[in-house]
């Protein structure tokens, strides 16, 4: 379903990606892990067209994506960090973005579910981090999409918030979609996800499932296992 193919990213000096291939051929929750600057955000926005690579090619259903757009229907999308404009309301952002997709909708579930009906009529730069962050997942989550795409899910969700998350990530999948996680919260990583892929240093250092990374570490903790990994023995 996706494929990246010697995918390479320079910015001037700076080589971010180094010649990744990945294969990501059935659905399911795969975790996208690695330290900060590991190239996590670049492989992601290199999928979606934001990022060109220096090199190499990526593949939605088998079609080249270079030079194309209409593969991103296909695919919903939570940015890292959204920039809204602060003097919409949450419901004229909810209608711009819906006009833009031209996708059939489903927000108001979500809508209950995160509690925003409240802050339905308030300008975004009114919200607090927490709050957009729901309306942020709201506009991730309300078109029906084989391929999801939530870059670090959780930034400043309160516990019920996450655990709400949580149930409607198991959904997704349950829906038969691929959907890739980046997070820095291990327990999410750890009770969701199927494989793992983990990047250091712009290149692919393991992939597998949690239970395989415990083993290659010789550890029965996850956190652990990580910070394993990143010990220079392991690099």
């Amino acid at each position: 379903m996706i494929e990246f193919k010697n995918i390479t990213k320079k910015f001037g000096k700076l080589q971010v990606l180094e010649q990744v291939d990945l294969s990501i051929n059935k659905p399911g929750i795969y975790a996208i892990l690695g330290p900060n600057g590991s190239g996590k955000t670049t492989l992601i926005k290199c999928l979606l067209g934001m990022t060109i690579p220096t090199s190499g090619q990526i593949f939605v259903d088998g079609q080249d994506t270079k030079g194309k757009w209409e593969f991103r229907n296909q695919i919903s999308y939570l940015p890292q960090i959204a920039n809204f404009p602060k003097n919409m309301t949450v419901t004229e952002l909810l209608r711009l973005i819906k006009t833009l997709r031209k996708q059939a909708s489903a927000e108001q579930p979500l809508i209950d579910v995160f509690g925003l009906k409240p802050y339905l009529n308030k300008n975004m730069g009114t919200l607090s981090g927490g709050t957009k962050q729901k309306v942020n997942l709201v506009l991730a989550l309300m078109t029906d999409n084989p391929i999801v795409i939530l870059d670090e899910p959780t930034s400043g969700l309160d516990p019920l918030a996450l655990l709400e998350l949580k149930k409607l990530i198991k959904i997704e999948k349950e829906k038969g979609k691929t959907i890739l996680i980046t997070s820095h919260i291990m327990s999410l990583v750890e009770e969701l996800s199927d494989e793992i892929v983990f990047l250091l240093e712009g290149k692919i250092h393991f992939r597998g499932t949690v239970d395989a990374l415990k083993t290659k570490t010789q550890t029965v903790d996850f956190d652990e296992a990580i910070a394993q990994i990143l010990k220079p023995s392991h690099v």
